[in-house]
């Protein structure tokens, strides 16, 4: 059994005392992280000293003792200290280069405050925060394997609370299974070296429609009316609805590959690079291929998996998976081709998946990295073989 920390998120339903509760501790915790950017930024750029978390955490309680602070003692202090934190590991990602710049918290954008033990009780099923006489109306959809560490309170845009607990779960490895190469595109969202096709749901495109009329309605409202306030609910709505369809795909497909399959190779893709295309920026964030493959990585390790990256360089598609010769010319519109060598027919996302294997199955006996089969020339684009023109 191998111990793993995950996040069990469930929806709950807050009443009157609670929800009025709950968003002055959001609006309590935006004003904290956003003074404390400001401190921050201002002590750099005026006295050259680094400010953390010691620093702004004196401030806050300084700001307490206020008289024009006073509702800050309103609330718990458990998730200004915790907003604190997440802003000093904010900053850490930034100058790791990991992450942007740490910005600003907006009043009209997803809300959250966190609470860790000490701000929260959890007996019997009841999660109940500080500062609340009356448990939180949770539907528990599965039961937690242990205590919540921290548990986070998040309103979203569309007017939905959830919950999520963080856990330390026992999961048992899996065993058994076979070895699958998958190459990822737009047309078929992964092929995979077996042959199979898994189709692209394009869960943006289905309801396209839905979001722009909800849009142009919203752009016809005055801003800051009750009926802009309302549209604005519905547009929100219709983002999450293509959000949530999204995810739970994206879920019971890593989910499934995980199951099957011991060796799961893929190509190390980037979508960041791939996104400025602006032809098809939006079909390539509408497949999300990094989650897919964000999905895969921590299944992959809390499953007893092995999961291989291949060289974003590898000529996967270019290659004759039959003879392994190299170099072939391939435009787009070339779906089916010939090898003029050994004249094996290969479809062109099943020959790329199939060669993906093979080099994933290569590193996984010798280690190390794959290197591409024909040198890279100074200045190749590190974009996908597939969607370049």
């Amino acid at each position: 059994m191998n111990p793993v920390e995950c996040s069990y998120r469930f929806r709950f339903y807050p009443t009157t005392q609670q929800t009025d509760l709950l968003n002055r501790t959001f609006g309590c915790v935006r004003v904290i992280y956003n003074r404390a950017r400001t401190l921050r930024e201002a002590a750099w750029k005026e006295r050259k000293e680094r400010c953390g978390f010691t620093q702004t955490n004196a401030m806050l309680t300084a700001l307490k003792k206020q008289p024009e602070f006073v509702w800050l003692n309103e609330v718990s202090s458990v998730p200004l200290q915790q907003c604190l934190r997440h802003l000093e590991a904010a900053y850490q990602r930034f100058f790791h280069k990991r992450a942007r710049y740490p910005q600003f918290r907006r009043k009209d954008s997803r809300q959250s405050a966190e609470f860790t033990k000490s701000g929260f009780t959890y007996r019997n099923g009841m999660l109940t925060l500080a500062k609340m006489k009356e448990p939180l109306a949770v539907v528990w959809s599965r039961v937690l394997p242990g205590e919540p560490s921290t548990v986070t309170v998040i309103r979203e845009p569309d007017g939905r609370w959830y919950v999520a607990c963080r856990v330390t779960a026992s999961i048992k490895p899996l065993s058994g299974g076979s070895a699958v190469g998958i190459d990822l595109g737009l047309t078929n969202l992964a092929v995979l070296s077996t042959g199979e096709k898994i189709a692209n749901p394009r869960h943006l495109s289905k309801r396209q429609k839905r979001l722009v009329r909800e849009q142009r309605r919203l752009a016809h409202k005055q801003k800051g009316s009750r009926n802009w306030t309302k549209a604005k609910l519905k547009q929100a709505r219709a983002h999450a609805a293509v959000r949530h369809a999204r995810q739970d795909f994206l879920h019971k497909l890593s989910r499934r590959l995980i199951n099957e399959n011991q060796v799961i190779a893929v190509e190390t893709l980037s979508v960041e690079g791939m996104l400025r295309t602006k032809r098809h920026s939006r079909a390539i964030a509408d497949a999300s291929w990094g989650e897919l493959l964000r999905q895969l990585n921590y299944k992959a390790a809390w499953y007893g998996r092995t999961l291989v990256q291949i060289s974003r360089f590898y000529p996967s598609t270019k290659t004759c998976s039959a003879c392994g010769a190299t170099g072939h010319i391939l435009t787009l519109a070339d779906r089916a081709w010939v090898c003029p060598h050994c004249g094996a027919h290969h479809d062109r996302d099943h020959n790329a998946a199939q060669n993906i294997l093979a080099a994933g199955l290569a590193v996984t006996a010798c280690g190390g990295d794959v290197s591409p089969g024909v040198p890279r020339h100074p200045g190749q684009s590190s974009v996908k073989q597939e969607l370049m023109p």
